[in-house]
């Protein structure tokens, strides 16, 4: 090993801490919930002494001590901002993370395992918001996050359509001839099927496209890159190889941003969910109130529900105080089963 080799390894190891930082941060954030006060003498003081005892041999008692005072020093100092959360689902660095940014870049972005995790947790107020994929321009309905909505009662308060550009990464210093494995979600190595075929490289499915950057800083397995965003090669400290790997230039994704209570601000969408009776034309009564009114449905997905029913998602065009729409929903709390005004928001094209 040369000095050269080493310093990768410390580069590694620095881009590590950081991401381990941030995430103790976030955590700290997210404490003040459950918290009366920020400050906690005792809880300190035990931090601090378990510390000095497990320092080891490298590391001078004193030396743990001072970064941790700092480390304190800082979570109470973030703690103190209010700063507000939005749960989304995957790692560090996932296109769910960069279309929350883009909708509210004061927002702190927290990782969640499942998309169930992220409707939970805006639900028990542990996130402030939630931002979950809906559809896509290329793989169609999210049936997962369609299914949670129709059993949720959580509002839609914004909305981000955002351009899905994917990047093939992998360690600095990776000669992109030796890589013969390119780990991403498998929709992503769909997306990007051509490009991968004309390098003659092999795709292995992984749970996230984030999640495979996160494992090849982690694990470093030989011959291999990932395909995720931009902004994960920036959090795992990968080095871009080519960026715009997908095969089509028209891969969007629509996400929904989810609260606990409805938006309070002039929107220009709305979002509705329905059932109808099990009678011909009832669907069409539904549709034939908009197009009296000249209202622009822009989106409407029929989604199983129990055995042998469905549920309609619709979308529209206007603001819920417009005495058009309001005219509207009106009528289709009348001829409709079950209704749910899901909220009037504005949506982002990014």
């Amino acid at each position: 090993m040369i000095l050269s080799d080493i310093r990768k390894k410390i580069d590694l190891k620095d881009a590590q801490i950081l991401k381990l930082l941030h995430e103790r941060m976030e955590l700290a954030v997210m404490s003040k919930k459950f918290k009366s006060s920020i400050e906690d003498s005792s809880r300190e003081e035990e931090l601090l002494e378990r510390l000095e005892a497990h320092s080891g041999v490298l590391i001078n008692p004193e030396f743990s001590k001072k970064l941790y005072k700092d480390i304190i020093r800082e979570s109470k100092r973030l703690q103190e901002q209010e700063y507000k959360l939005i749960g989304f689902q995957g790692e560090q660095g996932a296109y769910q993370e960069l279309a929350s940014l883009v909708w509210n870049k004061e927002l702190i972005p927290t990782a969640c395992a499942t998309f169930s995790e992220v409707f939970s947790g805006v639900e028990s107020g542990l996130y402030d918001y939630g931002i979950v994929p809906i559809e896509n321009t290329l793989g169609g309905v999210v049936s997962q996050t369609n299914d949670l909505m129709i059993h949720s009662n959580l509002f839609v308060v914004g909305a981000v359509e955002l351009e899905i550009h994917h990047c093939l990464m992998a360690l600095p210093g990776t000669d992109h001839r030796d890589i013969r494995l390119v780990y991403s979600h498998q929709q992503a190595l769909a997306q990007c099927r051509n490009f991968l075929s004309r390098h003659n490289l092999e795709g292995v499915s992984f749970y996230n496209t984030a999640g495979a950057a996160k494992m090849l800083m982690q694990e470093k397995p030989k011959a291999s890159a990932v395909i995720a965003s931009r902004l994960a090669a920036d959090i795992y400290n990968l080095e871009i190889i080519k960026e715009n790997i997908e095969d089509l230039d028209t891969n969007r994704t629509r996400f929904l941003i989810i609260s606990k209570e409805e938006n309070s601000v002039k929107g220009e969408k709305c979002s509705v969910l329905f059932s109808t009776a099990h009678k011909a034309g009832t669907l069409f009564h539904v549709l034939e109130i908009f197009a009296k009114e000249s209202i622009n449905l822009t989106r409407i997905e029929s989604i199983p529900n129990k055995p042998g029913t469905y549920v309609f998602f619709l979308d529209f065009e206007g603001d819920k105080n417009d005495p058009k729409v309001q005219n509207v929903l009106n009528q289709m709390c009348e001829i409709t089963g079950e209704f749910r005004f899901m909220g009037c928001y504005k949506e982002i094209h990014d």
